[in-house]
């Protein structure tokens, strides 16, 4: 479980089908075995070589999340699970990627940016104005959602463009986004127990 407050952003250093390797300094904290989000993607540390930390990635995850399309160079979202001793700082984010949404328009606007993204298919129901919504790993606030167009839109402080990916998103960038999980329990117990036409 993570909470969505990026620990690092790190550098791609390696990435063949289905192993990819990162340079981070919370490398050193992991062990092998032990969970990192890339992206707010859930992965397993499978190889340590000081700095630098490889996981594999399997077909499903590179079909789902921006990782398929990373380089060597590349700089990721990184986040290490939350501990039992450490505070939410974020919203509960569980590393399952639901898919991806494209940037569609930025702003610079007084003490950060306004950005728009698209929803992918299926996401729009879940997805609320003020709710939460991790983006790249970052837990983010929803500031407002148009469903005819599904798209929702985000604001970015300061500190997250500079610590975090979103500094570098420009329209047609394509991120990972995981709904809030308490919206999917909620709509899934709804839709099973709400009778008929009662929507």
């Amino acid at each position: 479980m993570f909470t969505g407050i990026v620990g690092d952003v790190g550098q791609v250093v390696e990435w063949r089908t289905g192993h990819l390797g990162i340079r981070t300094e919370l490398a050193r904290t992991l062990e092998l075995g032990g969970s990192i989000a890339v992206n707010g993607v859930c992965l397993t540390a499978v190889e340590l070589e000081g700095d630098v930390v490889f996981m594999d990635v399997v077909p499903e995850t590179r079909r789902r999340s921006n990782l398929g399309g990373l380089r060597p160079g590349d700089g990721v979202n990184l986040e290490l699970p939350v501990r039992s001793d450490q505070g939410l700082g974020g919203h509960l984010v569980q590393g399952h990627v639901d898919g991806m949404a494209e940037v569609e328009a930025v702003t610079e606007v007084e003490l950060g940016r306004e950005i728009v993204l698209r929803l992918p298919d299926g996401l729009r129901s879940f997805v609320a104005e003020k709710g939460f919504i991790a983006v790249d790993g970052a837990s983010l606030t929803v500031t407002g959602v148009d469903d005819d167009r599904s798209t929702f839109g985000i604001a970015l402080i300061p500190y997250t463009l500079a610590h975090s990916l979103a500094g570098q998103y420009v329209p047609g960038t394509l991120v990972n986004v995981e709904v809030d999980v308490v919206a999917r329990y909620v709509a899934r117990l709804i839709g099973r127990t709400a009778p008929a036409g009662a929507r």
